[in-house]
Order: C-alpha cells, then structure tokens, then sequence
C-alpha cells in the first residue's frame, strides 16, 4: 500500500521537474517572454558568475532581459539539467518546496568559433499556486567554466532558503 504522503511527494516532485525542464527548453529556445510563465512576478533571482558583484533581478522578464544579451553571441547553446535535489520541508502539501539543481551549458561562440562549457548551481525556491508550481526564487552560482584553462570556484553557501540543512521558507 502506496502512503498518501509518499503518492503526494511523487507527483509535487514530478510537477517541479517539469518546472525545471521547461525553463531548460525556454532557455535553449531563446524564448525569453516564456519565462514570465514560470516564475512569480515577484520572485527574487540572483546571479553570481564569480566575476564582480552578484547581479540582482526580479520575475521571469529581467532574467530574461539579462541571459538574452548574454547569449547572444552563441550560435550554439545548450543548458542541460545534470542532477536536481527537491525537499519539501514543510511537507508535499504545504505549497512550498526548496531545489538544488546542477547544470552544464554547452557554448559556440559564433565569433571565435571556440567551444566552451559553464558549470553552475542554482538553489531554488518554488510555490505551487493555481494548481500548479512556479519558481518563487532562484540564486545562481558559477561552479567552473572553460576558458582558456579551466576556472573552477569552491562550492557555495547556500542561500538563507536553501538545502543545507532544510528551513522553513520564510
């Protein structure tokens, strides 16, 4: 016999995958005005490349307005989602849940003609409202990237939401 709350992590847990794999297909489409549909108006979402200051937007349309730009000069890209880890600290009932989620950007630069790869992090929030899950907040960290070595970057702290260990969301 199946436990109601076992069936219930199962399909909140399928429902964030598929969050995950349709950002990853909005992404390597180029089709920034998607990604208001998956991310509340208000979600906060911070990029840290490792290189200056992190950068800070809010929703779907400014993290739009940013990856866009710095795309653009790939005539190749692909984002490909390598692992993801869900919790839901407060229960799969509860609406809320926390992600850890690995990825690896594979690059042409249309100038140079020189391939490259991107290693990152992103810890997630996430809010399932109207039946069903959006990105509540998102904080990026840059792992390791291909240059014209190899920059590689220790592994971050956690974000005050994230995995490490399970909080309530606030």
């Amino acid at each position: 016999m199946v436990d109601d709350e076992l069936l219930l992590t199962a399909v909140h847990d399928n429902g964030i995958r598929r969050l995950q794999h349709r950002y990853a297909d909005v992404v390597n489409r180029r089709a920034w005005d998607e990604l208001d549909g998956l991310f509340l108006p208000d979600a906060p979402v911070v990029i840290d490349t490792r290189s200056g200051e992190p950068r800070r937007f809010v929703g779907g349309r400014e993290i739009g307005g940013f990856i866009g730009p710095s795309v653009a000069n790939f005539t190749f890209f692909e984002f490909v989602i390598l692992s993801a880890r869900i919790e839901f600290p407060d229960g799969a009932g509860a609406g809320a849940a926390l992600g850890r989620l690995y990825l690896c950007e594979h690059r042409l630069d249309g100038a140079t003609g020189r391939w490259t790869n991107a290693f990152g992090l992103y810890h997630d929030r996430y809010s399932f409202i109207s039946g069903r899950w959006w990105f509540a907040g998102r904080h990026y960290h840059s792992l390791a990237r291909s240059t014209p070595g190899l920059d590689v970057f220790p592994f971050p702290a956690p974000p005050p939401f994230g995995l490490d260990p399970p909080a309530p969301l606030p």
